[in-house]
């Protein structure tokens, strides 16, 4: 069997159920920048990292498999749980970080910077799925998912900051 079929060639793709929808259609180009997003969160995952962020990214990668699975479905996949279990993340992580007094530059570590492109990618998913939810009618879970899921991601990069590195905050 071939990977490809070509099928796609005309620019139009299936979802599920055998609906037929063009390639650039809204909830395609949620389900593109989860993918973008998964596959930054695969780079961060091959750093060296502490164990915990492991554990959480890898449940994050699983997750946004199925996130992806409601938009294109009539399916509720992410509930108001994952919500919370996003939100008991940050908690954790955040209670032993210092009061954030000034903006943070990305890059003073590949780590942190890593982290912080990841985020970026989950705000642009999360601003085309505002752009779909102006057409379609969505779990409201999914869209405070990414929204805390950015947080985490934030959260995390400043945990990845080297103490020192305070001269490069503005």
């Amino acid at each position: 069997m071939s990977i490809y079929t070509r099928n796609g060639d005309g620019g139009t793709t299936t979802l599920y159920k055998n609906v037929w929808v063009d390639k650039d259609d809204p909830g395609i180009d949620v389900c593109g920048n989860i993918d973008e997003l998964s596959a930054s969160l695969g780079v961060v995952r091959a750093e060296k990292l502490p164990e915990q962020f492991e554990t959480i990214l890898f449940r994050i990668q699983r997750e946004l498999i199925v996130f992806c699975a409601e938009i294109v479905s009539d399916s509720i996949t992410i509930s108001p749980e994952h919500v919370r279990q996003l939100e008991s993340d940050i908690d954790q992580i955040y209670s032993d970080l210092p009061p954030l007094a000034k903006f943070m530059i990305p890059g003073n570590n590949r780590l942190s910077a890593l982290l912080h492109l990841s985020r970026t990618v989950c705000r642009r998913a999360e601003r085309s799925l505002t752009t779909l939810c102006r057409t379609e009618t969505k779990s409201l879970h999914i869209t405070a998912y990414l929204n805390r899921l950015s947080d985490l991601l934030f959260v995390m990069a400043r945990t990845a900051e080297p103490q020192i590195a305070h001269e490069r905050r503005v």
